[in-house]
């Protein structure tokens, strides 16, 4: 890996990652797309590139709701790729891996990059998000925004793998620190079937009615309480 790639602290907390196709990665796709086709309905989408790709539940949702034409695929873990790969996708050109900086797509060569749950795991955030800019016509970013009272006063790395975290404002200022423009932007409960398939219908309901309520009724306090999620459509800042 490149010295602005992955740290061996981080290379190696994600060695044994072998992720496969399952439940929980498919009901976790489904708020993550809706986010997704919501904000960026109006901007050019025929070629989707996702980086952080996973075992590819995003983008075999993508193709199932129909919103682009040609996917891509892009991961630091060659299994994750693997797995994209196996899936039969729908429209699936290209799945490769990478070295966590340097995309492996020329200027401005996709429509949309997608960054979904993605910049919160990242050593050196910026980097991939100039990366976005330059490969992608827009880019959207997703991240659960942690940084609010519940969040612990220590660092401590655990299987999540996040290292970063973030509230609306401070995601904000991140992609526009690194390029980008802001087009676009909402704040979403997780998704309820999440929540169920976690705590089951009665528990996840539950939590997912009390989080949305408190969502709609006073946004500001709720995500002082709990995490929900921010996502943003972003375009190359020509100004920046």
């Amino acid at each position: 890996m490149q010295a602005t790639g992955i740290s061996e602290r981080y290379r190696d907390h994600y060695a044994g990652y072998c992720p496969a196709p399952s439940e929980w990665f498919r009901v976790g796709a489904l708020a993550k797309v809706a986010n997704l086709t919501a904000l960026c309905a109006g901007v050019a989408h025929d070629s989707v590139l996702e980086v952080g790709s996973g075992e590819g539940s995003l983008l075999a949702r993508v193709a199932e709701v129909g919103f682009a034409e040609e996917l891509h695929a892009v991961d630091v873990s060659e299994p994750s790729i693997a797995a994209v790969a196996s899936r039969g996708i729908p429209g699936l050109a290209r799945a490769s891996t990478y070295d966590g900086a340097v995309l492996p797509y020329e200027d401005q060569s996709v429509d949309l990059v997608v960054l979904s749950h993605v910049v919160e795991h990242l050593e050196h955030p910026r980097i991939l998000l100039y990366e976005a800019a330059r490969v992608g016509r827009h880019v959207f970013v997703e991240v659960p925004l942690e940084d609010h009272w519940r969040l612990p006063r220590d660092f401590a790395l655990d299987a999540t793998g996040h290292i970063n975290f973030y509230d609306a404002r401070s995601i904000r200022r991140l992609v526009q620190s690194a390029g980008l423009a802001v087009l676009s932007e909402r704040v979403a409960t997780p998704a309820r079937e999440g929540l169920v398939f976690q705590h089951g219908p009665v528990g996840g309901n539950a939590r997912y009615w009390v989080k949305e309520w408190a969502r709609r009724i006073a946004a500001p306090l709720a995500t002082r309480i709990w995490t929900y999620h921010g996502a943003l459509l972003c375009r190359p800042d020509p100004g920046a």
